[in-house]
Protein backbone atom coordinates (compact mmCIF):
# COMPACT_ATOMS: atom_id res chain seq x y z
CA UNK A 1 0.00 0.00 0.00
CA UNK A 2 2.90 2.23 0.91
CA UNK A 3 4.25 1.63 -2.58
CA UNK A 4 1.06 2.20 -4.42
CA UNK A 5 0.89 5.58 -2.38
CA UNK A 6 4.21 6.91 -2.99
CA UNK A 7 3.34 6.48 -6.85
CA UNK A 8 0.13 8.18 -6.40
CA UNK A 9 1.84 10.98 -4.54
CA UNK A 10 4.25 11.61 -7.29
CA UNK A 11 1.88 12.00 -9.91
CA UNK A 12 -0.53 13.63 -7.91
CA UNK A 13 1.89 16.20 -7.48
CA UNK A 14 3.20 16.45 -10.84
CA UNK A 15 -0.16 16.11 -12.06
CA UNK A 16 -1.59 19.23 -9.40
CA UNK A 17 2.01 21.73 -10.34
CA UNK A 18 0.19 22.47 -13.43
CA UNK A 19 -2.65 24.33 -11.94
CA UNK A 20 -2.30 28.21 -11.83
CA UNK A 21 -1.52 29.72 -8.54
CA UNK A 22 0.65 32.70 -6.97
CA UNK A 23 3.99 33.61 -6.63
CA UNK A 24 4.25 32.61 -3.38
CA UNK A 25 2.73 29.11 -4.15
CA UNK A 26 5.06 28.54 -6.69
CA UNK A 27 8.03 29.19 -4.42
CA UNK A 28 6.27 26.26 -2.41
CA UNK A 29 5.73 23.99 -5.64
CA UNK A 30 9.42 24.25 -6.24
CA UNK A 31 10.98 23.67 -2.47
CA UNK A 32 8.69 20.71 -2.50
CA UNK A 33 11.10 19.29 -5.69
CA UNK A 34 14.18 19.53 -3.81
CA UNK A 35 13.37 17.47 -0.89
CA UNK A 36 15.95 14.99 -0.92
CA UNK A 37 14.08 12.92 2.11
CA UNK A 38 11.18 11.02 1.79
CA UNK A 39 8.55 13.24 4.73
CA UNK A 40 6.67 10.49 5.20
CA UNK A 41 2.86 9.52 4.82
CA UNK A 42 1.21 11.86 7.15
CA UNK A 43 3.28 14.92 5.62
CA UNK A 44 2.56 13.69 2.23
CA UNK A 45 -1.27 13.87 3.30
CA UNK A 46 -1.33 17.06 4.58
CA UNK A 47 0.60 18.47 1.29
CA UNK A 48 -1.85 16.83 -1.05
CA UNK A 49 -5.22 18.25 1.14
CA UNK A 50 -3.37 21.85 1.48
CA UNK A 51 -2.63 21.30 -1.94
CA UNK A 52 -6.06 20.59 -2.99
CA UNK A 53 -7.84 22.70 -0.59
CA UNK A 54 -5.98 25.73 -2.31
CA UNK A 55 -6.38 25.17 -6.03
CA UNK A 56 -10.22 23.77 -5.54
CA UNK A 57 -11.31 25.01 -2.48
CA UNK A 58 -13.68 22.80 -0.05
CA UNK A 59 -13.89 18.80 -0.60
CA UNK A 60 -17.29 18.01 -2.21
CA UNK A 61 -16.20 14.76 -4.03
CA UNK A 62 -17.87 11.26 -2.90
CA UNK A 63 -16.14 9.27 -0.26
CA UNK A 64 -14.39 6.65 -1.76
CA UNK A 65 -15.10 3.32 -0.91
CA UNK A 66 -13.76 1.32 2.21
CA UNK A 67 -11.15 -0.84 0.50
CA UNK A 68 -10.02 2.06 -1.62
CA UNK A 69 -7.13 2.81 1.38
CA UNK A 70 -5.27 4.88 -0.80
CA UNK A 71 -8.19 7.82 -2.19
CA UNK A 72 -10.10 7.05 1.24
CA UNK A 73 -6.53 8.12 3.18
CA UNK A 74 -6.26 11.07 0.62
CA UNK A 75 -9.65 12.06 0.61
CA UNK A 76 -10.14 12.17 4.64
CA UNK A 77 -7.01 14.56 4.69
CA UNK A 78 -8.90 16.88 2.15
CA UNK A 79 -12.19 16.44 4.17
CA UNK A 80 -10.66 16.99 7.44
CA UNK A 81 -9.95 20.53 6.22
CA UNK A 82 -13.82 21.67 6.12
CA UNK A 83 -14.21 25.36 5.02
CA UNK A 84 -11.06 26.95 5.20
CA UNK A 85 -10.47 29.28 2.39
CA UNK A 86 -8.24 28.94 -0.16
CA UNK A 87 -5.56 31.51 0.63
CA UNK A 88 -5.63 30.09 4.05
CA UNK A 89 -4.76 26.24 3.31
CA UNK A 90 -2.28 28.38 0.86
CA UNK A 91 -0.33 29.91 3.77
CA UNK A 92 -0.21 26.65 5.70
CA UNK A 93 0.60 24.64 2.28
CA UNK A 94 4.13 27.18 1.88
CA UNK A 95 4.38 26.65 6.09
CA UNK A 96 4.10 23.33 5.90
CA UNK A 97 6.60 22.91 2.70
CA UNK A 98 9.11 25.54 4.03
CA UNK A 99 9.41 23.72 7.49
CA UNK A 100 10.22 20.41 5.66
CA UNK A 101 13.25 21.91 3.71
CA UNK A 102 14.44 24.05 7.11
CA UNK A 103 14.62 20.65 8.65
CA UNK A 104 16.83 19.37 5.84
CA UNK A 105 19.20 22.16 6.28
CA UNK A 106 18.05 24.52 3.53
CA UNK A 107 16.18 27.51 3.82
CA UNK A 108 12.67 28.58 3.53
CA UNK A 109 13.23 30.74 1.10
CA UNK A 110 14.90 28.25 -1.61
CA UNK A 111 14.19 29.07 -4.80
CA UNK A 112 14.20 25.72 -7.35
CA UNK A 113 11.62 24.86 -10.84
CA UNK A 114 9.29 22.40 -10.57
CA UNK A 115 11.33 18.88 -11.60
CA UNK A 116 11.59 18.54 -15.24
CA UNK A 117 13.54 16.10 -17.81
CA UNK A 118 17.48 16.17 -18.41
CA UNK A 119 20.01 15.27 -16.60
CA UNK A 120 20.29 14.99 -12.90
CA UNK A 121 23.21 16.75 -10.68
CA UNK A 122 24.45 15.46 -7.43
CA UNK A 123 24.36 19.34 -5.87
CA UNK A 124 22.92 21.52 -8.48
CA UNK A 125 18.64 21.28 -8.92
CA UNK A 126 18.48 22.26 -13.09
CA UNK A 127 14.77 22.78 -14.04
CA UNK A 128 12.49 24.52 -16.79
CA UNK A 129 9.64 26.35 -16.15
CA UNK A 130 8.02 29.55 -17.80
CA UNK A 131 10.44 29.61 -20.51
CA UNK A 132 13.46 30.00 -17.74
CA UNK A 133 16.11 27.37 -16.93
CA UNK A 134 17.05 27.70 -13.45
CA UNK A 135 20.91 26.46 -12.39
CA UNK A 136 20.48 25.95 -8.73
CA UNK A 137 23.79 25.78 -6.51
CA UNK A 138 22.52 23.19 -3.95
CA UNK A 139 25.17 22.58 -0.97
CA UNK A 140 23.43 25.05 1.32
CA UNK A 141 25.36 23.27 4.45
CA UNK A 142 28.47 24.37 2.77
CA UNK A 143 27.26 27.52 1.85
CA UNK A 144 27.33 26.19 -2.11
CA UNK A 145 30.69 26.17 -2.07
CA UNK A 146 31.99 24.93 -5.48
CA UNK A 147 34.21 21.39 -5.58
CA UNK A 148 35.70 20.16 -8.70
CA UNK A 149 32.77 17.71 -9.41
CA UNK A 150 30.19 21.24 -9.16
CA UNK A 151 32.41 23.07 -11.64
CA UNK A 152 31.87 19.94 -14.00
CA UNK A 153 28.41 19.90 -13.41
CA UNK A 154 27.44 23.75 -13.74
CA UNK A 155 29.63 23.14 -17.03
CA UNK A 156 27.34 20.31 -18.40
CA UNK A 157 23.93 22.27 -17.09
CA UNK A 158 25.14 25.39 -18.83
CA UNK A 159 25.74 23.54 -22.12
CA UNK A 160 22.02 21.86 -21.42
CA UNK A 161 20.51 25.00 -20.93
CA UNK A 162 22.69 26.51 -24.00
CA UNK A 163 20.37 23.93 -26.19
CA UNK A 164 17.00 23.47 -24.48
CA UNK A 165 13.74 25.74 -25.61
CA UNK A 166 13.99 28.42 -22.63
CA UNK A 167 14.47 31.89 -23.34
CA UNK A 168 16.42 33.14 -19.90
CA UNK A 169 18.75 31.23 -17.56
CA UNK A 170 19.07 31.68 -14.08
CA UNK A 171 21.43 31.32 -11.49
CA UNK A 172 20.95 30.81 -7.87
CA UNK A 173 21.98 29.36 -4.72
CA UNK A 174 20.16 27.38 -2.40
CA UNK A 175 19.87 28.51 1.45
CA UNK A 176 20.98 31.68 2.83
CA UNK A 177 24.37 32.06 0.91
CA UNK A 178 24.41 32.61 -3.41
CA UNK A 179 27.76 31.04 -3.39
CA UNK A 180 30.74 31.11 -1.11
CA UNK A 181 33.23 30.29 -4.23
CA UNK A 182 36.37 27.74 -4.75
CA UNK A 183 35.63 24.94 -1.95
CA UNK A 184 39.27 25.38 -0.33
CA UNK A 185 39.07 21.39 -0.22
CA UNK A 186 40.05 21.05 -3.69
CA UNK A 187 43.13 22.33 -2.95
CA UNK A 188 43.18 18.98 -0.44
CA UNK A 189 43.49 15.83 -3.05
CA UNK A 190 46.65 16.24 -4.26
CA UNK A 191 47.00 13.79 -7.43
CA UNK A 192 50.19 11.60 -8.50
CA UNK A 193 52.03 13.74 -9.94
CA UNK A 194 51.83 16.46 -6.91
CA UNK A 195 50.90 20.35 -6.92
CA UNK A 196 52.35 20.34 -10.35
CA UNK A 197 49.62 17.74 -11.78
CA UNK A 198 46.80 19.11 -8.98
CA UNK A 199 47.54 23.11 -10.87
CA UNK A 200 47.52 21.98 -14.53
CA UNK A 201 44.08 20.28 -13.75
CA UNK A 202 42.62 22.92 -11.78
CA UNK A 203 43.85 25.78 -14.13
CA UNK A 204 42.20 23.31 -17.25
CA UNK A 205 39.20 22.87 -15.72
CA UNK A 206 38.50 26.74 -14.46
CA UNK A 207 39.80 27.73 -18.12
CA UNK A 208 36.45 25.65 -19.36
CA UNK A 209 34.17 26.75 -16.46
CA UNK A 210 34.97 30.90 -17.31
CA UNK A 211 34.52 29.53 -20.83
CA UNK A 212 31.04 28.40 -20.82
CA UNK A 213 30.21 32.13 -19.34
CA UNK A 214 31.60 33.60 -21.77
CA UNK A 215 29.93 31.70 -25.15
CA UNK A 216 26.91 31.38 -23.38
CA UNK A 217 24.42 32.63 -26.42
CA UNK A 218 21.36 33.16 -24.29
CA UNK A 219 20.54 35.90 -22.15
CA UNK A 220 21.97 35.03 -18.36
CA UNK A 221 20.66 36.14 -15.36
CA UNK A 222 22.12 35.88 -11.51
CA UNK A 223 19.47 36.11 -8.97
CA UNK A 224 22.12 36.68 -6.13
CA UNK A 225 20.03 35.37 -3.02
CA UNK A 226 22.97 36.43 -0.33
CA UNK A 227 26.54 36.44 0.21
CA UNK A 228 29.01 35.80 -2.66
CA UNK A 229 32.85 35.28 -2.79
CA UNK A 230 35.29 34.93 -5.01
CA UNK A 231 34.82 33.02 -8.35
CA UNK A 232 31.24 33.57 -8.11
CA UNK A 233 31.44 37.27 -7.76
CA UNK A 234 34.07 37.73 -10.91
CA UNK A 235 31.72 35.79 -13.20
CA UNK A 236 29.21 38.05 -12.92
CA UNK A 237 30.38 40.70 -14.95
CA UNK A 238 29.66 38.21 -18.01
CA UNK A 239 26.23 38.11 -16.88
CA UNK A 240 23.66 39.86 -18.73
CA UNK A 241 21.53 40.64 -15.52
CA UNK A 242 22.65 40.64 -11.93
CA UNK A 243 19.25 40.75 -9.19
CA UNK A 244 20.60 40.81 -5.78
CA UNK A 245 19.18 40.82 -2.25
CA UNK A 246 19.94 44.09 -0.10
CA UNK A 247 21.56 41.43 2.18
CA UNK A 248 24.01 39.65 -0.31
CA UNK A 249 27.48 40.86 0.02
CA UNK A 250 30.46 40.85 -2.79
CA UNK A 251 33.96 39.43 -1.80
CA UNK A 252 37.20 38.57 -3.97
CA UNK A 253 39.77 37.88 -1.04
CA UNK A 254 42.06 36.63 -3.62
CA UNK A 255 45.55 38.04 -2.60
CA UNK A 256 44.66 37.24 1.16
CA UNK A 257 44.73 33.25 -0.22
CA UNK A 258 47.85 33.99 -2.21
CA UNK A 259 46.23 33.76 -5.20
CA UNK A 260 45.54 36.53 -7.81
CA UNK A 261 42.47 37.22 -9.89
CA UNK A 262 40.72 35.28 -12.58
CA UNK A 263 36.81 34.79 -14.43
CA UNK A 264 38.06 38.14 -16.49
CA UNK A 265 37.77 40.52 -13.75
CA UNK A 266 40.93 41.34 -13.91
CA UNK A 267 39.97 42.89 -17.32
CA UNK A 268 35.97 43.48 -16.63
CA UNK A 269 36.10 44.81 -12.92
CA UNK A 270 38.27 48.02 -14.12
CA UNK A 271 36.05 48.11 -17.46
CA UNK A 272 32.64 48.42 -15.34
CA UNK A 273 33.70 50.54 -11.86
CA UNK A 274 37.36 52.06 -12.93
CA UNK A 275 40.68 50.40 -11.86
CA UNK A 276 40.85 52.26 -8.33
CA UNK A 277 37.58 50.57 -7.04
CA UNK A 278 38.62 47.03 -8.85
CA UNK A 279 41.49 47.32 -7.06
CA UNK A 280 39.76 48.05 -3.96
CA UNK A 281 37.93 44.70 -4.49
CA UNK A 282 40.80 42.44 -6.78
CA UNK A 283 43.94 43.43 -4.22
CA UNK A 284 42.76 44.73 -1.13
CA UNK A 285 39.71 42.28 -0.57
CA UNK A 286 37.35 44.85 -0.26
CA UNK A 287 34.20 43.31 0.77
CA UNK A 288 31.00 45.27 -1.03
CA UNK A 289 27.21 45.96 0.19
CA UNK A 290 24.84 44.83 -2.43
CA UNK A 291 24.01 48.80 -2.60
CA UNK A 292 27.98 49.58 -3.36
CA UNK A 293 27.65 46.56 -5.85
CA UNK A 294 25.26 48.80 -7.56
CA UNK A 295 26.61 51.80 -7.44
CA UNK A 296 29.42 50.26 -9.15
CA UNK A 297 28.14 48.64 -11.79
CA UNK A 298 28.28 45.18 -10.84
CA UNK A 299 25.34 44.80 -9.65
CA UNK A 300 21.97 45.73 -11.87
CA UNK A 301 19.58 46.29 -9.28
CA UNK A 302 18.90 45.66 -5.29
CA UNK A 303 14.99 44.60 -3.94
CA UNK A 304 14.42 44.17 -0.54
CA UNK A 305 15.10 40.35 1.05
CA UNK A 306 10.99 40.40 1.89
CA UNK A 307 10.33 40.57 -1.10
CA UNK A 308 13.27 39.65 -3.32
CA UNK A 309 12.14 36.37 -4.47
CA UNK A 310 8.71 37.60 -5.68
CA UNK A 311 9.64 40.93 -7.50
CA UNK A 312 12.47 39.30 -9.28
CA UNK A 313 10.36 36.00 -10.45
CA UNK A 314 7.73 38.18 -11.61
CA UNK A 315 9.89 40.40 -13.85
CA UNK A 316 11.78 37.41 -15.51
CA UNK A 317 9.18 35.69 -16.32
CA UNK A 318 7.79 38.66 -18.17
CA UNK A 319 11.40 38.95 -19.88
CA UNK A 320 10.92 35.40 -21.10
CA UNK A 321 7.84 36.86 -22.93
CA UNK A 322 10.09 38.26 -25.27
CA UNK A 323 10.71 37.21 -28.80
CA UNK A 324 13.78 34.71 -27.90
CA UNK A 325 15.40 34.87 -31.25
CA UNK A 326 15.58 38.88 -30.77
CA UNK A 327 16.85 38.46 -27.13
CA UNK A 328 19.46 35.72 -28.20
CA UNK A 329 21.26 37.69 -31.31
CA UNK A 330 20.99 40.85 -29.33
CA UNK A 331 22.97 39.49 -26.94
CA UNK A 332 25.55 37.93 -29.45
CA UNK A 333 25.96 41.27 -30.92
CA UNK A 334 26.93 42.69 -27.89
CA UNK A 335 28.74 40.54 -26.83
CA UNK A 336 31.07 39.54 -30.14
CA UNK A 337 33.28 42.88 -29.61
CA UNK A 338 34.40 41.20 -26.52
CA UNK A 339 34.53 37.93 -27.21
CA UNK A 340 38.21 37.71 -28.28
CA UNK A 341 39.28 39.95 -25.15
CA UNK A 342 37.61 38.21 -22.40
CA UNK A 343 38.98 34.64 -23.68
CA UNK A 344 42.41 36.47 -23.53
CA UNK A 345 41.63 37.31 -20.12
CA UNK A 346 40.66 34.17 -19.22
CA UNK A 347 43.96 32.60 -20.55
CA UNK A 348 46.25 34.89 -18.82
CA UNK A 349 44.71 34.36 -15.52
CA UNK A 350 44.96 30.81 -15.66
CA UNK A 351 47.91 31.12 -16.74
CA UNK A 352 49.02 32.90 -13.66
CA UNK A 353 46.74 31.38 -11.31
CA UNK A 354 48.68 28.30 -12.28
CA UNK A 355 51.67 29.50 -11.04
CA UNK A 356 50.40 30.73 -7.99
CA UNK A 357 48.93 27.53 -6.81
CA UNK A 358 52.70 26.20 -6.97
CA UNK A 359 54.06 28.61 -5.05
CA UNK A 360 54.62 28.32 -1.30
CA UNK A 361 53.33 31.60 -0.61
CA UNK A 362 49.60 30.23 -1.83
CA UNK A 363 50.34 27.24 -0.09
CA UNK A 364 51.13 28.98 3.08
CA UNK A 365 47.95 30.69 2.96
CA UNK A 366 45.92 27.93 2.14
CA UNK A 367 47.22 25.69 4.72
CA UNK A 368 46.67 28.89 7.47
CA UNK A 369 43.15 28.84 6.63
CA UNK A 370 42.15 25.77 7.07
CA UNK A 371 44.20 25.90 10.38
CA UNK A 372 42.03 29.21 11.04
CA UNK A 373 38.94 26.91 10.69
CA UNK A 374 40.69 24.23 12.89
CA UNK A 375 40.86 26.68 15.83
CA UNK A 376 36.78 27.49 15.41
Amino acid sequence: IVVVFDRCFILTVRLLMSFPTTSQFNLAKRQLATLKNDPGNMAKLQIYALFKQSTEGQCTSSKPGMLDFVKKAKWDAWKSLGSISQEEARQKYCDLIGSLVTEEGGSAQVVAQAAGSGPTYKDLVVTTEDKITTIMLNRPAKKNAITTELYTDIISALDQAAKDSSVLTVITGAGDFYCSGNDLSNFTKIPEGGIDALAKKSGDLLRNYINAYIDFPKPLVAVVNGPAVGVSVTVLALFDLVYATDRATFHTPFSKLGQSPEGCSSYTFPLIMGPSKASEMLLFNKKLTAAQACDQGLVTEVFPDASFQTEVWNRLKAYAQLPPNSLALSKQLVRSAELERLHAANDAEVARLVERWQSDECMAAIMGFFQGKAKL
